[in-house]
């Protein structure tokens, strides 16, 4: 049975949106930008802040009510029914580790009939946090049992292509121009058709 490897964060949900929707732009009326020009992950060139501005008030929303009431994405849960029972699923995220649990909850709670394990790779953990992978592709490459990882980061989908994952890019507006992410989920179904 085929293991599909999903993203979290801008797969699952949409943080990013929720984030910059509800966090980053309430309190700043000036700031023009909609959702859909944030064509660079992480975004913080484009709103004129640090890279450690930005990740500070990401990290705030994803331990926030509102990050815990996120939606999950809707085409998604539809693929899940339609198709998950298929195939075995896992989570796998890379966030700084005091945030991951309230993910896992959350995954839990909306695709826990699918999802059964959930991975992270910590990212801005402290001194004393064990590095055992650095990336996913490195995680994936211990673990062993990810066939196809389904994430918004090209980055990641390339480093895992090298070791053999196939990779399914999820369309956000800083990895393609005209996000469909039916056509990505399309695109996984054809995928899964093709490996089974």
């Amino acid at each position: 049975m085929l293991t599909i490897v999903w993203d979290v964060d801008d797969v699952l949900n949409a943080l990013m949106r929720d984030w910059f929707e509800q966090e980053w732009k309430p309190p700043r009326p000036e700031c023009r930008l909609a959702y859909g020009d944030l064509t660079e992950n992480p975004p913080h060139s484009l709103l004129g802040v640090t890279r450690r501005e930005y990740l500070d008030s990401l990290d705030r929303f994803r331990l926030s009510y509102a990050a815990r009431s996120m939606a999950p994405n809707p085409e998604a849960l539809a693929w899940f029914r339609t198709y998950g029972a298929d195939f075995r699923h896992i989570a796998l995220t890379a966030r700084p580790l005091d945030t991951a649990p309230p993910a896992a909850e959350w995954v839990m709670r909306h695709f826990g009939d699918y999802i059964r394990v959930f991975g992270v790779v910590p990212c801005r953990g402290g001194p004393a946090t064990p590095v055992y992978d650095g990336s996913k592709s490195e995680f994936l490459e211990w673990w062993g049992r990810g066939d196809i990882l389904v994430d918004d980061s090209r980055d990641n989908i390339e480093a895992a292509e090298r070791i053999g994952v196939c990779g399914v890019l999820f369309p956000q507006p800083w990895n393609c121009r005209h996000p469909v992410q039916s056509l990505a989920l399309e695109s996984l179904t054809e995928t899964v058709l093709r490996l089974a």
